[in-house]
């Protein structure tokens, strides 16, 4: 008898517990009883998706297919339950209930793993989590007329030269055909600012979705999303240019800033699913989770290993995915956590800091390294005195790792725009390499301030070995075409440093043409024969010699 009134006692706990919040996860087992198959991924992937997975050889599993549309029939029908949104990555689904007994019912299905509440009724409350300040830019500049390079910047030059940007935007990288999701609280009348106008006629504001509400609207609610697009996306030419003005940009709205509860990481997956399905490419997200309203949901540095926290768990599965994730490392350098915050500890997700245009550190930034030691943040731009767009239209600052990150964000879409054949993996780690600092990271800046020139030439250089060795496979000299119409190609890879000597002959073996090149060892090149086109039509003998020996490739022509 005591037994059960214990139980009975400790039932009516939990029922208090539960009560007190209206927001609950639900785990679910499996996935039995979907309509979906792996075998048909035309139905929940789209074409786009779909070929990103096939060119970076990323499996479509299990963890792609929908939540069991059965299992969500049954939660909505235990009672007053409202489903908010679902996980398919972690198999979970976020529900909103104060029916007590539609939620023990639902704790009961045999589906289900596990129910967790995981936030209160909505807060009247008006505090900020991430806290930057935006004030009048000291100094405004407007310049007519062009410049020294392709964009017109303004005052974002600083900006954009910290990481020799502009050297990408020259050679016309400026975001074109790359899609970019921005994970934030709101992006306040970003329809009616004229810094996005040139978003707006091209038709690359493609989409906008607010998780927190459940509707299209992302307009009407909290600036800071709107202070991020402007860093990436605002073209003013001569005033303000953002990193990637010509992307195509997706904003969802999943951080309600009345209140700070675990359901915003739970709408932050559940919009980078979506960013995944539809096949953006890259998440630019200036939010991050340790603290939350009610303490016992609470995140320690030990939880800062990579692998713990609900948000760091969907942001890696979206880098498995393809996708890259940038992220905040957090402002929190002078507070008593001090360290990075979730999601900035994934592991391949480019966590970024925050330094003035001078690559001074601010001092608000937060620390490294994660609890498991390893470097964070990865890399740092400019978040100290970065200039963005107020919500007047006028040019501002603001101080935040919430603004560095898009600023450096808009980069890495330029240079993935320019080396499409690279998996999301190699372009971040060549965004490290190119760092300042790469050889020494520290605990404030990671591997450092990225270079875009240097990253551009590392992977110029990765393309051209990639292309010879496909060519060459086990020699050391090929030509192509052949047969030949006016300009010939030589692929050779350098053994040693040296010259490498080109003999054109005719059949007959009368030179027609010599030429020497240079070359260094574990180097491969692509030497042009040019003007063929006047030679006769017939066959001809192509005689080379190194340090190694010499060799001979019949032409036809």
């Amino acid at each position: 008898m005591k037994a059960i009134c214990l139980t009975t006692c400790l039932l009516g706990v939990i029922s208090f517990c539960s009560a007190q919040f209206t927001r609950h996860i639900i785990e679910l087992n499996d996935k039995k009883g979907g309509v979906y198959s792996l075998s048909n991924p035309q139905a929940f992937l789209s074409a786009e998706c779909i070929a990103r997975r096939k060119q970076f050889n990323i499996p479509i599993d299990s963890t792609d297919l929908p939540v069991s549309r059965v299992y969500l029939d049954s939660i909505l029908k235990a009672g007053k339950v409202e489903i908010l949104n679902t996980s398919k990555w972690l198999n979970q689904v976020l529900i909103k209930t104060s029916d007590m007994a539609a939620l023990n019912k639902i704790s009961k299905f045999p589906f289900v793993k596990k129910s967790s509440p995981i936030a209160n009724r909505p807060s009247t409350t008006t505090a900020e989590k991430f806290i930057e300040s935006i004030t009048a830019a000291n100094s405004i500049v407007s310049i007519n007329g062009s410049t020294a390079n392709a964009i017109n910047y303004g005052n974002s030059i600083k900006q954009v030269n910290i990481h020799e940007g502009e050297f990408l935007h020259d050679k016309g990288f400026q975001g074109n055909g790359i899609k970019i999701a921005l994970m934030d609280a709101g992006f306040y009348r970003y329809q009616q600012l004229s810094a996005f106008d040139s978003l707006r006629i091209n038709g690359r504001l493609k989409m906008t979705w607010d998780f927190v509400e459940n509707n299209a609207s992302v307009n009407e609610d909290d600036a800071h999303g709107m202070h991020c697009l402007s860093i990436l996306a605002a073209n003013i030419p001569g005033t303000y240019v953002g990193t990637a003005p010509a992307a195509s940009y997706y904003l969802f709205r999943t951080e309600d800033v009345a209140s700070e509860y675990p359901v915003e990481e739970q709408n932050w997956i559940a919009a980078a699913e979506q960013a995944d399905s539809i096949g953006i490419q890259l998440i630019s997200s200036s939010l991050g989770y340790s603290t939350f309203d009610d303490a016992s949901f609470n995140y320690t540095y030990a939880d800062m290993n990579g692998k713990k926290t609900m948000i760091t768990r969907g942001a890696t599965m979206a880098t498995n995915k393809g996708m890259i994730v940038m992220n905040s490392a957090g402002n929190s350098g002078n507070s008593a956590w001090k360290y990075i915050i979730a999601p900035a500890d994934g592991v391949d997700i480019l966590s970024v800091g925050a330094v003035n245009s001078l690559k001074q550190i601010a001092n608000f930034s937060s620390f490294g390294p994660t609890a498991d030691n390893r470097i964070k943040p990865d890399i740092a731009s400019v978040g100290w005195n970065t200039f963005l767009i107020s919500t007047n239209g006028n040019v501002a600052q603001g101080n935040g790792t919430s603004f560095s990150n898009p600023n450096i964000a808009g980069l890495v879409a330029c240079l993935w725009q320019a080396f499409p054949e690279f998996s999301n993996t190699e372009i971040i780690q060549t965004i490290r390499r190119s760092s300042d600092r790469f050889g020494s990271p520290d605990n404030r800046t990671g591997y450092g301030i990225p270079n875009m020139r240097i990253a551009f030439e590392m992977l110029e250089r990765e393309r051209t070995i990639r292309k010879a060795k496909a060519i060459l496979k086990t020699d050391r000299l090929k030509i192509y075409p052949n047969p030949v119409v006016d300009k010939l190609t030589i692929v050779y890879n350098g053994s040693f440093n040296g010259k490498l000597s080109v003999q054109l002959l005719s059949i007959e073996g009368k030179l027609i043409r010599t030429q020497v090149f240079d070359v260094k060892e574990n180097e491969y090149y692509f030497f042009p024969l040019n003007g063929l086109g006047t030679l006769s039509s017939g066959q001809y003998l192509l005689y080379y010699q190194d340090e190694i020996g010499v060799g001979s490739i019949r032409i036809m022509k």
